[in-house]
């Protein structure tokens, strides 16, 4: 999807989350283990894939790693360290990555973790899958410039399909799951796009029908990625430099 998917309105920007990094260091327990949750959710499969690449670790000691590395996240208030002015969020938490391995490597350590980490399911099996799809050779992306593009890569992607899944769960609510399925059809297919006259006579709706939903749909769904990505963000310059760069979108 690229901006021109997404025409310009009011809403484009509504700060509506906190920040992870406000809300952790928050005196409310239920906020501080929602922030986590919304990390975790936002940025394990992007861990998890780095260090299986960079760190080149089989999947069974990458699954440990990523565990691992969120319980430090919460067990050392390694957030709280974290400056905005200094570097972007996601390139903070790709270097404390790269320092947890390192240090485990030099403790000797390999256990398995759990029961700390936030309630979010690690389906590993399908961030496996993902990585198995792409057939990347390791050793191209071993530079700093492409490993910060790899990791900013799959936290994108791991961001969109996070903003996907919250807009099916909104239509759902809404009783507007036909215009999710038109959403999906038009917008997240890999194949061949299909026409707006296609999707009419699939579904047996006027064409204006399908126009007005799918302009619906990506309406809610860039809503539903700026909230969430704003809620990542260190600052509010982070915030728009951020939607400038991962989505080509104005920050405006």
């Amino acid at each position: 999807m690229t901006q021109e998917d997404f025409p310009a309105g009011g809403d484009r920007f509504p700060p509506t989350r906190r920040s992870v990094i406000e809300a952790v260091r928050s005196i409310d327990t239920e906020e501080r283990e929602s922030a986590l949750e919304s990390l975790c959710a936002a940025y394990w499969k992007p861990v998890y894939k780095y260090v299986r690449l960079r760190w080149n670790r089989t999947p069974d000691a990458a699954q440990d790693l990523t565990q691992g590395f969120f319980v430090e996240l919460l067990e050392r208030e390694l957030l709280d360290k974290f400056d905005p002015k200094k570097s972007r969020l996601r390139t903070y938490l790709r270097l404390c990555v790269d320092s947890f391995v390192m240090n485990e490597d030099k403790a000797g350590r390999r256990q398995k973790r759990g029961g700390n980490v936030p309630h979010v399911a690690l389906d590993f099996s399908a961030a496996e899958e993902e990585l198995g799809a792409t057939a990347i050779d390791p050793a191209k992306i071993a530079s700093p410039e492409s490993l910060e593009e790899f990791f900013e890569k799959e936290w994108v992607r791991s961001l969109f399909a996070l903003a996907v899944e919250e807009l099916r769960e909104l239509c759902i609510a809404r009783e507007r799951e036909r215009t999710f399925h038109l959403f999906e059809a038009y917008d997240l297919q890999g194949k061949e796009k299909i026409s707006y006259e296609q999707l009419s006579n699939e579904y047996g709706i006027p064409l204006t029908d399908v126009t007005n939903a799918l302009a619906w749909a990506r309406r809610e769904f860039r809503k539903i990625a700026l909230e969430r990505l704003h809620e990542l963000c260190g600052s509010e310059e982070e915030f728009h430099r951020e939607a400038r760069a991962a989505f080509g979108w104005d920050a405006k």
